[in-house]
Parts: structure tokens; C-alpha cells; sequence
């Protein structure tokens, strides 16, 4: 599978730039029991599995009838990366919220988790614009799409846990404007800079 490597930091980059499913982690991690935690960065990883398996759907057909095809994708999603950067560079930083929350069950953060991946603009774009250019059309595509969404949904969970058990720490730090406009410059230049690479290799 060419370009693995690339896709690895770039799905890395996705998921440690500050979004709702990090802004959720944090949240249950500092009011929350860890096993409720897991449950809605599980649950995060199987909605970004189900977006990408809904973007499957008409992918494949796509990608294998018409090369004209994979290359606008493939312009749509260095447009879609030099958005987000710019975005993330205007951004302020982010706020965690302080309000108390129900306990709830890990059975409930799931579903939250997964909810909110269904509708969230970056995980969409992201398989929809971004993915593909990872997919050689001439190769097994049930197989590079599976080990790319599993390669995906691992780096949620490994990340999402890393902010959970850091959540305490990181909390002063990326609500301050200091460290959170930190974090968005650098996601947003990581973001601008991969956005190059995918679209003149």
C-alpha cells in the first residue's frame, strides 16, 4: 500500500487536532469514571469506522471507473486540508467545559460517541476528500479500506486515551489562550503543509 506511512501522520495529525470528539474526551475524563470515558472514545472510533464505511459505499465504483474522478477527490481534499489548516490558525483555542455532568453509563458515552462522529464535519471530510488518496483504484479495495479504517480507528482510541489520562494536566494548558492557539497554529500548519504533499505526489 503506497503512501502508508503519510497516511498514518496524517490520520494522527486529524485525530490529536482539537475537534468535538477531543473536546468530549476531556470533558468525561475530568467529570467522569474512567470506564465512561472509554466508552465514548470507543464509541468515537466506531462512528469514524461507520462514516468511513459509508463513504465506501459508492468509493470503490467511483475510484475504479474514472481516474478524472480520483483526481478531483484528490484536489478536493488538499482544498479540504489548506481549509481546516487555516481555520485551525484563525482559531482562539478551545474551552473545555466546567459544568458538572450525569455519571451516565459507558453504554450512554458510546452512543454519545458514536453520535457525534456521525455528524462531525471533520471525520466526513476527511473520508470523503482525504481517504481515497490513500486507495491504489488498480488494487484490492475491501483490503486497503479495511486496514486503513482498523489503522484509524486504533489511532483514535490510542489518542483519545493519551488525552484522558493527561486530561487533568491538559486542561489548564489548552484552555489557556496560550496553549490552546499553540496547539491549533501547529495542527493548522501540519494540516497546510500535508495538504501539499497529497496534492503534487
Amino acid at each position: 500500500m503506497d503512501l502508508y506511512g503519510m497516511f498514518v501522520l496524517m490520520a494522527t495529525a486529524t485525530v490529536l487536532s482539537p475537534g468535538p470528539g477531543v473536546l468530549m474526551t476531556l470533558t468525561n475524563a475530568l467529570h467522569l469514571r474512567r470506564r465512561d470515558t472509554f466508552g465514548g472514545v470507543l464509541g468515537i472510533a466506531v462512528g469514524a469506522a461507520v462514516v468511513a464505511a459509508l463513504s465506501a459505499t459508492s468509493l470503490g465504483i467511483v475510484l475504479a471507473a474514472s481516474p478524472a474522478a480520483y483526481t478531483v477527490l484528490k484536489w478536493m481534499g488538499a482544498a479540504y486540508l489548506i481549509y481546516l489548516g487555516l481555520r485551525l490558525w484563525r482559531a482562539q483555542g478551545i474551552a473545555v467545559a466546567e459544568g458538572g455532568m450525569k455519571p451516565g453509563t459507558a453504554v450512554h458515552r458510546f452512543a454519545e460517541g458514536v453520535t457525534l462522529q456521525l455528524t462531525n464535519p471533520k471525520a466526513i471530510f476527511f473520508f470523503l476528500s482525504v481517504f481515497p488518496q490513500f486507495i491504489r483504484p488498480d488494487a484490492h479495495f475491501a483490503r486497503q479500506f479495511a486496514v486503513l479504517v482498523v489503522t484509524y480507528g486504533t489511532i483514535v482510541v490510542l489518542v483519545h486515551c493519551l488525552y484522558a489520562a493527561c486530561a487533568q494536566y491538559a486542561k489548564r494548558w489548552l484552555a489557556s489562550r496560550t496553549g490552546g492557539t499553540l496547539l491549533q497554529r501547529v495542527a493548522g500548519t501540519v494540516f497546510i503543509a500535508f495538504a501539499a504533499l497529497l496534492a503534487f505526489h
